[in-house]
Formats: structure tokens, C-alpha cells, sequence
């Protein structure tokens, strides 16, 4: 009975499990991946003989391809499109902060919205302390203007 589990078919198969459910532990879509050319390479062993170096180099090439072909598709078929931000606009768009750093255009700085610093650019350049107006975000960075 202990002799299936010395088959390397069996073992990649059991490596790919563990891969396949780290993934719900570890965000980023990779691990699963990984499970995926652990199973590839269970596949083969189990109809051909290959050594245990062929394995680990099949394992490897399977796993990065996969990861570089697949995984934006997988991505929108699990997760569908991006969202935009729409969310992070209806909170922050047109509400007050304070510039904690001087803000240069062309340069980031920071400010204080609801008591949380953020990174803020500006096309005008505004002073440390001064209130701003949030006027739209690139992601995490937030887009102001001077008050005045």
C-alpha cells in the first residue's frame, strides 16, 4: 500500500494539491500556477519514465509559461475586468485633506485625509500645512489643488 505513495506521479500529483490550496492562503493568482505544472509533470510520469531532473525542469518551464500565457486570462475569468475607480472617486473626490509635505509639480508628496497619509500630486505647487481639494486619484495616489 506505502508503494503508490513512492510514485513519482503520486507525489507531483500531492505537491500540486498542496500548491493548488496555498493558493487560497497566498493572494496573487501564482501559486495555483505552480500547481498546475506540478500536475502537468504527475501526468507524464504517470505514462512515461522520466528522471527526476527532466521532472524538475519540466515542472519549471510548465509553471512559468503558465503563469506568463494564462494567468491575466484567469484573472478575468475569475475576477472579471478591472474595477474602476469609481468607489475611491465617490469617497475622496472633492473633499478636503492637508498637504503634510510640499507638493511640486512633477514631484509626489503626501497628505492627510481622514487621518491617513496619501501620496498626492499637483500641477500647482503647494506648501506643507496648506488645505487642498481632492480633484481625482491614479490608483493610490490622489490628484489635488490648492484651496484657494
Amino acid at each position: 500500500m506505502l508503494d503508490i505513495f513512492a510514485h513519482a506521479a503520486v507525489i507531483w500529483f500531492i505537491i500540486g494539491f498542496v500548491l493548488f490550496l496555498l493558493e487560497f492562503v497566498v493572494p496573487g493568482l501564482i501559486l495555483f500556477f505552480f500547481a498546475a505544472g506540478a500536475w502537468i509533470v504527475a501526468l507524464l510520469c504517470l505514462f512515461f519514465d522520466i528522471p527526476v531532473n527532466a521532472q524538475l525542469i519540466v515542472f519549471v518551464i510548465a509553471s512559468v509559461t503558465s503563469i506568463f500565457l494564462l494567468r491575466d486570462w484567469t484573472k478575468k475569468l475569475l475576477y472579471g475586468k478591472p474595477k474602476s475607480n469609481a468607489i475611491l472617486e465617490d469617497e475622496f473626490l472633492g473633499k478636503m485633506a492637508i498637504a503634510e509635505t510640499d507638493i511640486v509639480p512633477g514631484r509626489t508628496g503626501k497628505v492627510d485625509f481622514k487621518g491617513t497619509s496619501w501620496q498626492a500630486v499637483s500641477d500647482d505647487p503647494i506648501n506643507a500645512g496648506e488645505s487642498v481639494i481632492i480633484t481625482g486619484n491614479d490608483s493610490i495616489v490622489l490628484t489635488v489643488k490648492s484651496k484657494q
